[in-house]
């Protein structure tokens, strides 16, 4: 694709998942990185831009209001606290530039319904940043629990992400710090777990949602390990478990009325560009692979990439369904937050 019609990134902040996210968009050819913003000093910032392979001419801001005033940028990637996503979100879509962020999306579903208004108002595309949903496996993954043939009627999942964290994390990571990222392993883990969950519930919400007995918090009431039970109509049941303080573990199993799935690394795959997952019934096992020529933070970017460029080239609306997701999971978070903070009862979603 040429210059013209990729997609120009801004980037926020030099950190270590910007050298990540850079390297995807490097491998889009949909996409570009024409600027950075920093809050450090310029100088470092231009040793971050070479050593992460930028374009020679990618512009440092040295803060981010300059960057949204950027009329060479179209999009904005925000791998800033949570804290901050309601005021630079918004003011970015105010600025017309399309908010591809990381999760969790807010702290309070109430926030984010107000990054969802300045998107819609202004016409911008969203995105949350979680890579996995974006992977090729995972839409084999989805057609497999939406075969009747093969899988049947869906009627409970479990899923995992559990990392252990070593001391220094558990004391100065901002996912455990309540002035900057308050939702702690819930919002970090847990979005991912609550995700798998609503994919294989099509995306449908549960009814109830109930934290289990085991929660852990840290002295600041930030969570560092949580578990929860999910119900929906016609007894199909999920539960989730998310921690800072358990083994790496990265599983889904989806069990239907005719078939089982499982999955061992649905976050991070083992292999980059090779992955698998596990399927059984009628009494057989099958592995299947699913080959990519792609990281999957890079088929993310090309996504996102064509979204925004629909948009800017052939003047298309926005796509919801990205917002959709996105607001669905935060809601299921505060949920859970909620039944925590009450002693465990149980949340209803109804008119939520």
């Amino acid at each position: 694709m040429s210059g013209d019609n990729q997609i120009r990134f801004g980037l926020l902040t030099c950190t270590n998942i910007v050298r990540k996210l850079s390297r995807a968009i490097n491998l889009s050819p949909n996409a570009t990185i024409s600027a950075i913003a920093t809050t450090s000093s310029i100088e470092e910032a231009k040793s971050f831009t070479k050593s992460n392979n930028f374009p020679p001419n990618t512009k440092i801001h040295s803060s981010y209001e300059s960057l949204l005033e950027d009329p060479d940028v179209d999009a904005v990637y925000f791998p800033i606290p949570t804290r901050l996503h309601l005021e630079w979100a918004t003011r970015a879509a105010r600025k017309g530039k399309h908010i591809l962020l990381d999760k969790p999306v807010a702290l309070t579903v109430s926030e984010f319904d107000q990054i969802v208004e300045a998107c819609e108002v202004n016409g911008v595309q969203f995105m949350d940043g979680t890579q996995w949903m974006h992977n090729p496996r995972t839409y084999k993954i989805k057609e497999f629990v939406n075969d009747l043939e093969s899988f049947g009627q869906i009627k409970s999942v479990h899923c995992c992400f559990s990392f252990a964290a070593n001391d220094d994390f558990l004391k100065h990571d901002i996912r455990v710090k309540p002035g900057l990222d308050g939702l702690g392993a819930l919002g970090d883990a847990g979005w991912y777990t609550i995700q798998a969950i609503l994919l294989a519930n099509d995306f449908k919400l549960p009814k109830t949602v109930t934290a289990l007995p085991g929660c852990v918090l840290n002295d600041a009431g930030i969570v560092l390990s949580c578990g929860a039970l999910f119900d929906w109509e016609e007894g199909i049941s999920a539960t989730i478990y998310c921690s800072f303080l358990a083994n790496l573990t990265m599983e889904i199993t989806a069990i239907g009325t005719k078939g089982t799935l499982r999955v061992h690394d649905f976050v991070i795959p083992y292999r980059e560009t090779e992955t698998a997952f596990t399927t059984s019934g009628r009494g057989c096992v099958s592995e299947h692979k699913v080959m990519t020529e792609l990281p999957q933070e890079a088929c993310m970017v090309i996504e996102f990439a064509r979204l925004v460029g629909e948009i800017k080239n052939r003047g298309a609306k926005p796509d919801g369904f990205w917002l959709s997701i996105s607001r669905k999971t935060q809601l299921i978070v505060d949920a859970v937050k909620e039944s925590i903070d009450n002693n465990l009862e149980p949340v209803f979603l109804s008119g939520r």
